[in-house]
């Protein structure tokens, strides 16, 4: 193969529909537009959601519940996952670097899912009562 040989797949390339072309071509006259009406002209049409005049859906449908832009930030990490860390002591960066929670997190909580065998030390990560209670219990602390 060399580089002069190159052409795209067959049917990947169509050459462009000239309308108002005349007779011959069957676009020609309306161009494919019909007659009359507000599609036929050009500029001619509705804003998007324009549902001819009718209370549009958008509009007719009740407005319901909030979701944080600041969620992205927030992680969860399960005790269990933190049992399968090979470290002792848990800070925000080793939890990025075992793949745990997302680039973008700046605030990590512990919730208690799953077991806690091995002493761990938490600094800068917060956790729910009872995922506290079970890491105390295994011989860790929050710091």
């Amino acid at each position: 193969m060399e580089l002069n040989g190159i052409k795209p797949a067959d049917g990947a390339k169509h050459y462009k529909r000239r309308v108002g072309r005349g007779i011959g071509s069957g676009l020609g006259k309306t161009a494919g537009r019909g007659h009359k009406g507000q599609k036929s002209r050009a500029g001619g049409y509705h804003k998007v959601g324009f549902e001819g005049g009718q209370m549009p859906m958008q509009r007719r449908l009740p407005k319901r519940g909030f979701k944080s832009a600041l969620l992205r930030f927030n992680a969860e990490v399960t005790l269990s996952a933190l049992n399968q860390l090979e470290v002792s002591e848990i800070n925000l960066l080793v939890l990025k670097q075992a793949g745990l929670v997302g680039e973008l997190a700046k605030v990590v909580k512990i919730i208690k899912s799953g077991e806690l065998t091995k002493a761990v030390k938490l600094s800068g990560i917060g956790a729910t009562a009872a995922a506290k209670r079970a890491i105390e219990s295994a011989g860790g602390f929050l710091a």
